[in-house]
C-alpha cells in the first residue's frame, strides 16, 4: 500500500489562507448585504476562489481587503445577473442605543435612498454603509475618485431634494 503523500502548500495557497482568516468575515458581510444571506455564502467562495487565480496579478495598489471587495462586488453582480434577481433594497440599521434622536426620520431617510438610481446608490452604499473611502470605493467600482465623489456629490443632492423639498438645491429656500 502505498503511502499518501502531503502536498505541500506553495506560497500562493497561504497567501489566500491568510486573505481568507483575515477577511472572511467582511466579504461575506459585503455579499449578504448585496444578494441576500442565501446567496452570500457562495458569492464569498467564489470571491476566494477567483482571489487565489488571480493572487499572482495581484500588484498591492490597493490593500488586499479593497482587491477582494472589488472581487466581491463583481461576484455579487454575477450572481443576481445569472439567477436574474434585482439588488437587495438597501436597509439602514437600526440607530443603535444612545443615538436614537435625529433631525430626520429613518424611515423618509430610506425612502430617500430607495428613490436614487442604482450607481448613486452603490457610492453611498460603499461610503456611508460600508464605511469605505473615497479611493477604496472608486477601487472597488473602478472608476476615478473624481466620479466617487461626485456620485456621492449627486447623490446626496437629490437626498436633500427629497428630504427637504422646500430647502433648494443650492440651499436656499424657494
Amino acid at each position: 500500500m502505498q503511502a499518501i503523500q502531503e502536498i505541500p502548500m506553495t506560497r500562493n495557497a497561504l497567501d489566500i489562507a491568510e486573505l481568507a482568516n483575515r477577511y472572511y468575515g467582511d466579504v461575506y458581510r459585503f455579499c449578504g448585504r448585496r444578494v441576500g444571506s442565501d446567496l452570500a455564502a457562495d458569492a464569498a467562495q467564489e470571491t476566494f476562489l477567483t482571489a487565489q487565480r488571480s493572487l499572482a496579478k495581484f500588484r498591492g495598489e490597493s490593500a488586499a481587503k479593497t482587491w477582494l471587495l472589488g472581487i466581491a462586488n463583481n461576484e455579487c453582480r454575477r450572481q443576481l445577473k445569472m439567477k436574474r434577481r434585482e439588488p437587495l433594497p438597501i436597509t439602514l440599521t437600526p440607530p443603535t442605543p444612545g443615538h436614537e434622536s435625529s433631525s430626520v426620520d429613518r424611515q423618509v431617510l430610506q425612502q430617500a435612498l430607495d428613490k436614487l438610481s442604482p450607481i448613486l446608490r452603490e457610492v453611498v452604499v460603499l461610503h456611508e454603509l460600508d464605511e469605505l473611502t473615497y479611493q477604496e470605493a472608486a477601487d472597488i467600482l473602478g472608476v476615478p475618485v473624481g466620479t466617487v465623489k461626485s456620485r456621492l456629490h449627486a447623490a446626496f443632492a437629490q437626498m436633500r431634494q427629497s428630504l427637504f423639498p422646500s430647502v433648494g438645491l443650492e440651499g436656499g429656500l424657494r
